[in-house]
């Protein structure tokens, strides 16, 4: 049996993942002060399952996890893995290959491993037990430990001495059969206790035995009694039971009787409620009725007051725009007469005679346009007569008309605004022509 291989991820300074192996020979591993050589042999006591932390220079088992540097952030677990061969099947297990991990969590969780297998730290004990290679083997000779070893009492170094004679394992299971000798007697003289604790309660025992027998052929006998007395108080229930049948049967008819009764009566009193309701609906339908009907009146005569008002409202309108049109018509006459004045002027200026004549032409066009407009507007006055005439009886009609002649005015005063302004625009040319000429 001889070391082949260890793997190392997450302990102490090996971040990264590392195997280490081991062939013939002797193989050394060399550098400088805290590089990390130490460390490989607290890994391989670490999986072999050491339990003290400060053993492996450490204040608690989470100290073995890489902690992390500047360029590397800390680990979450540290695993080790140690393989041997076993071909010689030194080991106690039917695998020529034995590989042994271990793993802890930084929160405290750890679990061991053979050949892959979840196993107990017990077993990873048993199975180097006497071979030299547990924790506290002589194969793992630590800095400083031949030392310690030699420094010691001879009881603490006779441990190195079993492990490596072979004998271990037997102290062991001597130590284990002493516990269960130990145990055992205990549980021997705890049973002469209660043997002699029974034995002083045998005497009580048998009086209360004997008053139990007793009890049982009284418990008998009133059993009986029980069952006499029972048999004679159902024959007297019996008959009562006979009587109250014929009573019950009476008492069937007369509620039979009664609700048949109780139901023609029922059936009387809903035809009644339904005719009721019949009734109060159709009163109830005559109300909303009536009410609907005074509504409509109210509604009626507001519109026809309505209609009143608009048709003054029109009337007054009318004759307004009745005074505005013979306003205008007057102010069409006067610039007629001014227009025909100017003309005359300009026929006496020769310079200026074609421009004049061509705004004057361009005055004329427009005011003929006027002209149309006015005559479109009495065409549509007249059309509004018609219409007003049955505005009474079209409610439709009348709004129509309103807004008409609303156009209507606004056209009127649009057209009127701009004849206006073209008729000063021709008096301030004439009065430029006459300071011209």
């Amino acid at each position: 049996m001889y070391l082949k291989n260890i793997v190392i991820h997450g302990f102490k300074s090996f971040a990264n993942k590392i195997k280490l192996e081991f062939h013939d020979g002797i193989t050394a591993i060399v550098g400088p002060n805290g590089s990390g050589k130490s460390n490989i042999a607290d890994a391989v006591r670490w999986v072999l399952g050491e339990q003290s932390a400060k053993l492996l220079r450490g204040f608690n088992m989470q100290d073995v996890i890489f902690s992390g540097s500047e360029a590397r952030g800390p680990l979450g677990y540290a695993f080790v893995e140690i393989t041997f061969d076993n071909s010689d099947h030194k080991l106690p297990i039917a695998y020529d290959e034995v590989s042994v991990a271990r793993r802890v969590y930084r929160s405290g969780e750890s679990e061991y491993l053979i050949n892959g297998a979840t196993c107990r730290l017990k077993d990873v004990n048993e199975l180097f037990m006497d071979t030299g290679i547990g924790k506290e083997g002589y194969s793992i000779i630590g800095q400083g430990q031949i030392d310690r070893i030699l420094s010691t009492k001879p009881e603490d170094r006779r441990e190195l001495f079993d492990e490596a004679a072979g004998i271990v394992k037997y102290k062991k299971r001597k130590q284990i059969a002493i516990t269960n000798l130990v145990e055992a007697n205990d549980n021997l003289l705890r049973v002469t206790d209660i043997i002699r604790e029974l034995e002083s309660q045998l005497g009580p025992l048998e009086k209360q035995s004997a008053t139990a027998k007793e009890y049982l052929k009284l418990r008998d006998e009133l059993k009986n009694l029980e069952i006499n007395s029972f048999l004679c108080e159902y024959d007297k229930a019996d008959s009562l039971r006979h009587s109250l049948e014929e009573k019950l049967k009476i008492v069937e008819d007369d509620i039979s009787n009664t609700k048949s009764a109780n139901e023609n009566t029922r059936a009387e009193y809903e035809k009644l409620e339904g005719m009721l309701e019949d009734y109060a609906a159709a009163l109830e339908e005559g109300r909303n009725y009536k009410t609907q009907l005074l509504v409509g009146i109210e509604k009626k005569e507001g519109e026809c007051k309505l209609f009143d008002q608009q048709i003054i409202s029109l009337e007054e309108n009318k004759k307004r725009t009745d005074e505005t049109t013979a306003g205008l018509k007057m102010e069409l006459a006067a610039r007629f007469d001014e227009e025909k004045a100017l003309v005359e002027q300009k026929k006496q200026i020769d310079e200026k005679r074609t421009l004049v004549d061509e705004t004057l032409r361009k005055a004329n066009e427009e005011l003929q346009a006027v002209d149309e407009e006015i005559a479109k507007i009495t065409e549509g006055m007249n059309e509004y007569d018609r219409t007003l005439s049955g505005l009474i009886s079209d409610e439709s009609l009348v709004r129509q008309s309103i807004e008409r002649f609303k156009a209507l005015t606004e056209q009127i005063n649009i057209r009127r605004s701009e004849t206006v302004q073209k008729l000063l625009t021709i008096g301030r040319n004439k009065e430029e022509a006459q300071a011209s000429a």
